[in-house]
């Protein structure tokens, strides 16, 4: 199971979050989240991580230039567009993309593509602690690359597995004590609660 903690901005947390068994970190560069860290702060976070964790780079509707630079900036291992991002757009960035959207717009995307199915809310942006349709969740799953997200937590994990069987999970508010800022706690909760052991699997 691909895990992959979201809206990391301190040392400590994205320590504690490979502790745990995290399979990847994600950062936020889109100034509107309360989550948003510098990329020379992330960077500083990223050449500390052990070569099996993924660092990704969250972007909403940002210049190609500045998700490149960035990416190259802070050695990004993939960049997650969250925004209205095309296709086309997707197939421009030299980096392995995730892209993040509702259920209902998953068949748009080519098969190849992993997405994240996430709740839709245009100005959060992610991190709304509401989750989705788990139904249609699966359906996707059984046919592509999929990352479950949307108000996961460690009281609901476990059932979200079970019921989506998707490739890994995306986790965010569900671990916080506030946005941006992780609850350690709640992370050794969160993958106790995995019904499936977490394993570094790269993208």
């Amino acid at each position: 199971m691909f895990v992959k903690i979201c809206g990391i901005t301190r040392l400590e947390d994205a320590d504690a979050a490979v502790t745990a068994g995290a399979s990847a970190l994600g950062f936020v560069f889109w100034p509107g989240s309360p989550r948003f860290v510098d990329p020379y702060r992330a960077r500083a976070i990223v050449q500390g991580l052990p070569p099996f964790v993924t660092p990704v780079g969250l972007f909403v509707n940002q210049p190609r230039e500045y998700v490149s630079g960035v990416a190259s900036l802070v050695r990004l291992g993939a960049v997650q567009l969250h925004g209205d991002e095309s296709v086309d757009f997707a197939a421009s960035i030299a980096w392995p993309v995730i892209k993040a959207l509702s259920v209902d717009r998953a068949s748009a995307w080519p098969a190849a593509t992993t997405l994240l199915l996430d709740a839709h809310d245009p100005v959060k942006r992610g991190g709304t602690g509401h989750t989705i349709d788990w139904a249609a969740a699966a359906g996707i799953a059984a046919r592509r690359r999929v990352l479950l997200a949307g108000g996961l937590t460690p009281d609901n994990v476990a059932d979200a597995i079970a019921r989506v069987r998707p490739f890994g999970i995306d986790v965010s508010s569900g671990v916080e004590r506030s946005p941006g800022i992780k609850d350690h706690g709640k992370l050794r909760a969160l993958f106790d609660g995995l019904s499936v052991p977490p394993a570094a699997k790269g993208l």
